[in-house]
């Protein structure tokens, strides 16, 4: 599994964004010490904003005997029809969603189901886990815990560079 952190988010400004190179330092810290798990620059050397489907692209050439599997919330997937080449998204990789908040299996179908594709679509089959990186964002700036959210590492990164803090106080 690779962890590929965006360069320039085409759909959504986020406050006190850190930047691309902090990004990837926090998906580094996350998967330090999980096997199986790795980072991808391929987004951050690319300039220009980060379009999934261009990344499936370049991740196909790399690779192009190995069958990709694109993981998302339920929110990011039922967006899906609104990004650039949607089709063409799933047609380079297979949709893993794990529900969310807000974004059950039944609407993000029913949002998908004209996307030549859809059915290439998966759900996992789990608990739902309500952690977004909003919530985190909003922990952090609000003053409030927020260490059980992230790795341990990405906690420490986050109050070392005083990241998404919200004035003198914050952690």
């Amino acid at each position: 599994m690779v962890l590929i952190p965006t360069r320039q988010p085409p759909h959504k400004d986020v406050v006190e964004d850190p930047g691309p190179e902090a990004r990837e330092a926090m998906c580094t810290l996350a998967v330090a010490d999980l096997g199986g798990l790795a980072v991808s620059r391929v987004e951050l050397d690319r300039p220009g904003p980060s379009y999934t489907v261009d990344t499936l692209r370049v991740l196909h050439e790399q690779w192009p005997e190995d069958d990709l599997t694109f993981i998302v919330g339920g929110d990011v997937a039922r967006s899906l029809p609104a990004w650039r080449e949607p089709g063409q998204v799933l047609a380079l990789a297979g949709v893993a969603v794990a529900e969310r908040s807000g974004a059950v299996r039944d609407a993000i179908v029913a949002s998908l189901r004209d996307l030549p594709g859809a059915e290439r679509l998966q759900f996992f089959d789990m608990p739902r886990v309500d952690i977004s990186s909003s919530l985190v964002r909003r922990r952090v700036a609000e003053g409030g815990p927020f260490d059980h959210l992230v790795p341990g590492g990405v906690a420490s990164y986050i109050r070392g560079h005083r990241l998404y803090a919200a004035g003198e106080d914050a952690p």
